[in-house]
């Protein structure tokens, strides 16, 4: 243990004395690293970023049930559920496209138009200006960095934006054709009850009644005095003895299809609300501004980095050439 001990210091020792025999060329190399790192950052694009938050909602709809959920409410923020798909909605292409679109990315980003690997660049370029990340309140912050501040206050806003708006395309996609069946169902609802109705309206013009005004007749038969009248109740009994039985059926018939059509009424409602109400999906708690400081780079740390790299790489370099120049005495 002694040994191992004494001969890393004697190592280090070694290493030591190498590196101050080696002072020259080493400060000489990692001053001029340290020129050249100045320059760089310099020279480096400022970028800016602008940052907005939003929380996302916890229902997307309006209820009709009367066993409505007490946290479907729209006062409601969203859960972890809620905040997950939202970060899925941020990443999809139907926000991408528009904002690539609308402010010009590609050229933006230099990408040329009949670049073979266009869509790959832009994806590229927009994954690293561009992120969406939950944070640890339930929230959703949504950072642009661009170096144009103004364009990523811009597209940051727009993007918060665009949340309602592709989200209430996604949901028309499903509710638009499900509220078009009820409407269907509804009108043929409405049509089989209007033929019923038709139906007993004709049979009450030739003097079909109910069953209940039909027990009355023979009471009003017996107790008319005029043979006129007696004809006249006599000729509607036998027309209610024929028809009696049929004018039941569609009595019954058109009940029911009332109960139908109130007891869809319901659905139908739920449906037209959902495909036609235009809702918003999130809580806006902080929109982006234009930043008036830089994000990045930071000239200090990357001078640093640069400097501290070309100094170990130097004595690298150097301590490689020493150990091949042995072995080339050595052979």
């Amino acid at each position: 243990m002694s040994e191992n001990t004494n001969s890393l210091d004697q190592n280090r020792q070694s290493l030591l004395v190498y590196i101050w025999g080696k002072r020259k060329i080493i400060i000489l190399v990692t001053s001029i690293g340290f020129v050249a790192s100045i320059v760089i950052s310099l020279l480096m694009t400022p970028i800016f970023k602008s940052t907005a938050i939003v929380f996302p909602a916890a229902t997307s709809t309006v209820s009709f049930s009367e066993q409505r959920n007490a946290k479907a409410s729209s006062m409601d923020f969203g859960e972890e559920e809620q905040a997950e798909q939202l970060v899925q909605i941020l990443q999809s292409s139907r926000i991408r496209n528009r904002i690539v679109s609308e402010y010009n990315l590609m050229d933006h980003y230099e990408i040329a138009s009949d670049d073979v690997n266009k869509n790959y660049k832009l994806i590229k370029e927009w994954s690293s200006h561009i992120r969406f990340a939950r944070t640890k309140y339930g929230s959703i912050q949504i950072d642009v960095s661009d170096k144009d501040a103004e364009l990523a206050a811009k597209m940051a806003n727009k993007i918060v934006e665009l949340i309602d708006t592709v989200k209430n395309e996604m949901i028309q996609e499903r509710t638009i054709p499900a509220y078009q069946i009820s409407l269907r169902k509804k009108k043929q609802l409405e049509e089989n009850s209007d033929f019923v109705l038709a139906r007993l309206d004709s049979f009450s013009v030739i003097g079909v009644v109910s069953r209940e005004e039909r027990a009355t007749l023979l009471e009003a038969y017996n107790m008319s005095k005029n043979n006129e009248d007696k004809k006249q109740i006599k000729e509607q009994i036998k027309i209610n003895n024929r028809l009696g039985a049929t004018y039941d059926a569609l009595e019954t018939t058109r009940n029911r299809k009332m109960e139908k059509i109130a007891d869809f009424e319901d659905a139908y409602e739920q449906a037209e609300s959902d495909a036609n109400t235009i809702f918003s999906h999130k809580f806006v708690v902080e929109p982006a501004v234009v930043a008036d400081k830089k994000d990045k780079p930071k000239r200090m740390i990357v001078v640093l980095m640069a400097t501290i790299g070309t100094l170990i790489f130097t004595i690298f370099l150097l301590l490689i050439k020493d150990k091949i120049s042995e072995l080339r005495k050595s052979a």
